[in-house]
């Protein structure tokens, strides 16, 4: 999404009107999820996907009418049927809904696009919300926005106090991840709150050979990667091109030399037991939303004693994850590597690490479906 806000700042800059497509409710099986944009400029052209196909093709058509007729923000559903997707090749069986919004004083939205980059590049997080649906009877009108910032002030308004309360309890609690949801009031009012943060900043305690396949893994998923270890030949940038930053230091010392945030996640794999209790101490710490310790289940326990001993509480203790990563009966660096990002990438946007294999039900109705096409048909007529 960085892209379309880079795009945005540069029409803003030209002046130019726009339209901003975004997907902010789906359900059933699609292909994009809620977040996702378009940016169309008023030339015709584009930055951003909701999912190509003839979904992205009609949603792109909609929004350069819509900047030709002049109309105002709206929000459209989208339904995915079967004969729709198999013109694009696409197996989706869903729903999609989109705010088409469109940009016609583009000076007039400087500061929110300003402060969601800013928001990237390190700042503060912030959100914007956004009105999908006015109650009926109301003077409310959708697309109008409200941008919250971390310590809870706002521009903007929904179009009512108590609309923009609610919108600010709701995005303080998004904020930590960048994250996103659907808001559906009792008031009849719907609304859509978006949440933008730096990247996810992944922290390796132990520069080993599990670290480094994490390293080159997590760098292609967009993290920011720190490495600490208390051996210089372990934690270098020769060793770790990907990091951002290599620290040489004792583990109990070294994390408040990095710019650990809620959007961070801490990996302890040193080099033994000693050095693993004294890092998982120090980086629970840390306001880090995940730390997890590499390593068996009888290590994990000797760990656990350690910090209770420490004084550290149950609830505490238990926020680690240990055994770290998924149960994919991973057995070599990389393997374990990818068991391990997998957890961490499940944690950060909300999955549970199951399997998406097809319920039988569904294989069954497939094969039903296909002995039916194999069935002659009878000519009209026949006797």
């Amino acid at each position: 999404m960085e892209q379309v806000f880079r795009a945005f700042s540069d029409e803003i800059n030209a002046d130019n009107e726009m339209v901003v497509a975004t997907v902010v409710k789906t359900s059933g099986s699609t292909p994009q999820k809620p977040g996702a944009k378009l940016l169309v400029r008023a030339d015709g052209s584009g930055v951003g996907t909701l999912g190509g196909g003839c979904v992205e093709g009609d949603i792109w058509f909609a929004a350069s009418q819509l900047l030709k007729s002049g109309g105002p923000a709206e929000m459209r559903d989208y339904e995915l049927n079967e004969d729709l997707a198999a013109q694009d090749g696409l197996v989706c069986g869903g729903t999609m809904y989109f705010l088409l919004d469109p940009i016609r004083k583009p000076q007039a939205s400087k500061e929110f696009n300003d402060e969601v980059i800013a928001a990237y590049e390190g700042g503060a997080p912030v959100a914007v919300a956004s009105l999908m649906k006015a109650p009926e009877g109301s003077n409310l009108s959708v697309g109008s926005k409200l941008l919250i910032r971390e310590n809870g002030s706002a521009s903007g308004s929904l179009g009512s106090e108590k609309l923009d309360s609610n919108a600010i309890d709701k995005a303080r609690k998004l904020m930590a991840m960048g994250k996103n949801d659907y808001i559906a009031t009792e008031s009849g009012a719907e609304y859509f709150v978006e949440a933008y943060t730096t990247p996810p900043t992944l922290v390796l305690a132990g520069g080993g050979h599990v670290s480094k396949a994490i390293s080159n893994i997590a760098s292609t998923l967009g993290f920011r990667i720190f490495v600490i270890d208390d051996r210089q030949e372990f934690s270098n940038p020769d060793r770790f091109p990907e990091a951002e930053q290599t620290v040489v230091s004792d583990y109990g010392s070294a994390f408040e030399k990095l710019p650990i945030g809620t959007n961070s996640f801490i990996v302890i794999a040193t080099r033994g037991h000693r050095y693993d209790a004294s890092a998982t101490a120090s980086a629970m710490r840390t306001p880090a939303s995940y730390v997890g310790l590499l390593g068996s289940k009888r290590k994990t326990i000797l760990i656990f004693e350690e910090l209770f001993a420490e004084g550290f509480t149950m609830e505490e203790v238990q926020s680690v994850r240990s055994p770290i990563g998924l149960d994919i009966s991973a057995r070599t660096p990389a393997e374990i590597a990818l068991s391990i990002m997998s957890e961490i990438v499940g944690f950060r946007l909300g999955g549970n690490g199951g399997t998406l294999k097809l319920d039988q039900r569904l294989i069954d109705k497939a094969a039903e479906k296909a002995e039916r096409r194999d069935e002659p048909v009878e000519p009209v007529g026949a006797d």
